[in-house]
């Protein structure tokens, strides 16, 4: 007998059939775009990962010429110059206790460059820029900077010195007085002291306290001149080994912390470097900087409007005492009572339309009235002089000469920034939380 429970086959219609395929077709589609999706989803967390990671880093925020400044090297350096803000933030706090100073203002400029992410970039881009054009020069005139002058500049920093500490050289300078002529002589009875004042545009503002970060991650105060392109930021240890061991081992702790901000070993050498590179090449652009300078002795007389400095410049051209004039109409209060005199003084220390004049006067002459901001001048040199320079005032001197050829190689160069900078300035846990004690 058939068994009751045996299957009877299938017979599948066409219809049947075709539905089937229907069907497996669709379940391959859903899994196959199921499977796609994934893989577009795993390429694209992929990539993200290797954009913020390498491809970001590797992007230009600055070209100088054809030259790249990275985003990863202007970050660590942002991540420095936050951390050599706050160093110096801690030393004003530190000296305003131990010397009952009040650094108030200080602290607060400090806080606010902390606090403006977007004004410390644009600095520490310019500074990069900076460097790079440093290097494009000084290899422009073919100057160059070996690895054992770079190693001994590290070891100079440290403090050790295999070959003996180096003695500093001092170079005495005499003071000069100027031979006054008979025409000065006959023109005042009282034969000032020679002043020997630096232009006011050479002159450096103050000497102010810049914290850099040492090497071995604490930090040293250093007074800088403000004004000299060249970086700022590079690190100037704090210990002092004088045996090979002791510098090997803070070099090395130094590497470790700044490898922490994002600066290798390598570029920590290249900043020394160029700082290297700038001094030559300041060396060169300054070689032929005059080491003298022309000074005038002169008196003038004020006063508000140009009909009273004709008035005033006709009574001179009469005959009448230029001092006693002065003290009667000048409204220079400071040189007045003093016959309105300037003293010596060189190019660049009066308002520029007073030097304008003034050092084109002969010794003797009475000018023309000159307007500047503070009225009508009446002027006449006493003694024109050619002085040697000091120390002080030649370095001045190239310094700013150095500064003005600088500037206008800058505007030079095809120096191109991107905006992409300004919103990958990093942030640095307590920048923004200082606060004044």
């Amino acid at each position: 007998m058939p068994n009751p429970r045996e299957e009877k086959p299938v017979l599948h219609t066409k219809k049947h059939l075709a539905r089937l395929e229907r069907e497996r077709r669709q379940t391959n589609i859903i899994l196959f775009t199921f499977i796609g999706l994934l893989v577009i989803v795993a390429g694209l967390i992929g990539y993200a990962v290797l954009y913020s990671t390498y491809l970001q880093a590797r992007q230009p925020v600055a070209k100088v010429g054809n030259v790249n400044v990275t985003v990863s090297e202007w970050q660590a350096r942002v991540r420095l110059q936050t951390q050599n803000l706050q160093n110096q933030y801690a030393m004003y706090q530190q000296y305003g206790q131990m010397f009952g100073m009040d650094y108030s203002q200080q602290e607060q400029q400090i806080q606010d460059q902390l606090n403006d992410p977007t004004s410390l970039g644009q600095s520490v881009l310019d500074q990069l820029t900076d460097e790079e054009l440093i290097r494009q020069e000084a290899a422009k005139l073919g100057i160059t900077v070996s690895k054992s002058e770079v190693d001994a500049s590290i070891q100079g920093n440290y403090n050790f010195y295999p070959n003996g500490s180096p003695t500093p050289t001092i170079t005495p300078t005499n003071a000069a007085f100027p031979t006054l002529s008979p025409q000065t002589l006959a023109l005042v009875t009282i034969t000032p002291t020679p002043t020997f004042i630096p232009t006011a545009t050479n002159t450096p503002s103050a000497l102010s306290i810049t914290m850099t970060p040492a090497l071995n991650g604490t930090a040293v105060a250093s007074p800088t001149a403000t004004g000299t392109p060249g970086p700022t930021d590079t690190p100037f240890p704090t210990s002092t080994p004088y045996t090979l061991q002791g510098f090997q081992k803070a070099y090395q702790t130094s590497v470790a912390n700044y490898t922490k901000l994002g600066i290798t070993e390598d570029q920590l050498s290249a900043m020394y470097a160029v700082d290297l590179l700038r001094q030559k090449l300041m060396d060169t652009v300054t070689a032929s900087t005059p080491r003298s300078q022309d000074e005038i002795w002169a008196r003038h007389i004020l006063v508000a409007d140009e009909a009273t400095a004709n008035t005033v410049r006709q009574r001179l051209l009469n005959g009448e005492d230029f001092a006693k004039v002065a003290a009667e109409v000048s409204t220079d209060t400071g040189t007045k009572d003093k016959g309105g005199d300037l003293g010596w003084f060189a190019r660049g220390t009066m308002v520029p339309e007073f030097d304008a004049v003034a050092f084109t006067l002969k010794v003797g002459e009475i000018s023309q009235p000159v307007k500047s901001q503070f009225g009508y001048h009446i002027i006449q040199v006493l003694a024109h002089s050619v002085v040697p320079l000091d120390a002080t005032a030649y370095d001045t001197a190239r310094q700013k000469a150095f500064s003005d050829w600088f500037a206008k190689e800058r505007t030079n160069y095809k120096i191109v920034t991107y905006d992409i900078w300004k919103n990958l300035v990093p942030t640095v846990p307590g920048a923004a939380t200082l606060t004044p004690q």
